[in-house]
């Protein structure tokens, strides 16, 4: 029954991987690998290099000119690493981020998400410029509709709008969702559906053509390189593990999973032929301290506070001849000398508790205050 199942498993297709990596090294559908192939034919002037290292080391080195290339789901960029690239293109470069929202307060821009009442919307993306190709470009994936619904109109030119059409093929909502905002001397072009330059989305029907037309609008006036991004993205686009690489061939993962079968049933009938009964013996257990918390809350009951005392004066007496060798048979004021000197307490403190004790031995009766105070006082000249 194993062997069948493990059978069927290994002819079973393989489900489709929807994960949204962006990695240009992957190829399932959200994977940007058709892209980054391309990317040397679609900027044949320009050198196309991998940063593998975040914004902020690699634009330590100011000699790296060109334009920065980001596509991911989400992007959060710190506050020095944001400003490297503020840096970057001041100077006169251009960076491009493709992603699904961008909060940027420097260049006074936000998104939002757009909803919308119709029943089957259908998204279209098209392009504002009429020099270049306009065509109304659908995508059939269901993803996040970001728009700009913030920006500075007088250094922000709209390239591309997001348009929402209902059922019958009226449009319901038009917004900018592909905008170029200048700073100092180059410029930030933001793109906020980076789904567009997936496989899957770069293959489907003639998508290809609004690819082309919004990467047209990068500088392709110099020879500067494309620093494409490969430090943000979703997937990893590297093994970290062993295991990892183990998991992710199908032959060494169903390996791996018979080879643990394998030891959990060696486990299981190894155990069962050598294994002898072994009897739990409960230790006997030290009755003596519930003994005495039992004889203490019976005396404690009936308010024998004289009985207790008793005990107590007579078990102080025991730790004196014990511990500091004196005999009790005489309490005079050579015995309180010698106590206090052994003890390292005050010829007072030892005359004053052993008042308290005669004058409760001579009582017939005392109260729980009284104890209290000759517990107190016993603890006192322990200390």
């Amino acid at each position: 029954m194993i062997l069948g199942i493990l059978y069927i498993e290994s002819i079973k297709p393989k489900d489709i991987n929807w994960f949204p990596s962006y990695a240009k090294k992957h190829k399932i559908p959200y994977g940007t690998y058709v892209l980054r192939k391309e990317m040397p034919s679609l900027f044949a002037q320009k050198k196309v290099r991998n940063v593998h290292q975040s914004p902020y080391l690699f634009l330590k080195d100011t000699t790296n000119n060109g334009t920065y290339f980001f596509v991911d789901g989400n992007l959060n960029f710190g506050e020095e690493e944001f400003n490297q690239l503020l840096s970057f293109v001041n100077r006169g470069n251009d960076v491009f981020i493709s992603t699904n929202g961008a909060h940027i307060d420097t260049l006074n821009v936000k998104t939002k998400q757009l909803s919308t009442l119709s029943f089957e919307e259908k998204i279209y993306q098209k392009l504002v410029n009429k020099k270049l190709n306009t065509t109304e470009y659908h995508f059939d994936r269901d993803s996040p509709k970001t728009y700009f619904s913030k920006i500075d109109t007088l250094k922000t030119t709209v390239l591309g709008a997001l348009i929402i059409k209902n059922e019958n093929g009226s449009i319901v909502s038009s917004k900018p969702n592909f905008i170029k905002t200048t700073f100092g001397k180059g410029n930030f072009y933001l793109h906020t559906f980076p789904q567009a330059f997936t496989n899957y989305n770069i293959l489907l029907n003639n998508n290809h053509e609004y690819v082309s037309s919004v990467l047209s609008y990068l500088n392709n006036t110099n020879n500067n390189p494309i620093f494409w991004d490969s430090y943000y993205k979703t997937g990893k686009s590297s093994i970290t593990s062993p295991m990892h690489y183990i998991l992710s061939s199908r032959s060494l993962k169903w390996a791996y999973y018979i080879a643990l079968i394998g030891v959990l049933f060696f486990v299981i009938f190894k155990g069962k032929r050598n294994q002898r009964f072994i009897p739990i013996i409960t230790p006997l257990k030290n009755q003596t301290l519930a003994f005495t918390r039992t004889i203490a809350n019976m005396y404690y009951e009936k308010s024998a506070h004289k009985s207790i005392a008793t005990h107590k004066i007579n078990y102080f007496l025991e730790y004196i001849r014990f511990t500091h060798r004196l005999s009790t048979l005489k309490i005079d004021a050579d015995f309180y000398t010698k106590l206090a000197s052994r003890s390292g307490n005050s010829i007072a403190l030892v005359e004053t508790l052993f008042k308290t004790i005669t004058t409760i031995k001579n009582k017939e009766s005392i109260s729980q205050e009284e104890l209290i105070a000759l517990n107190k006082a016993i603890e006192e000249f322990k200390a």
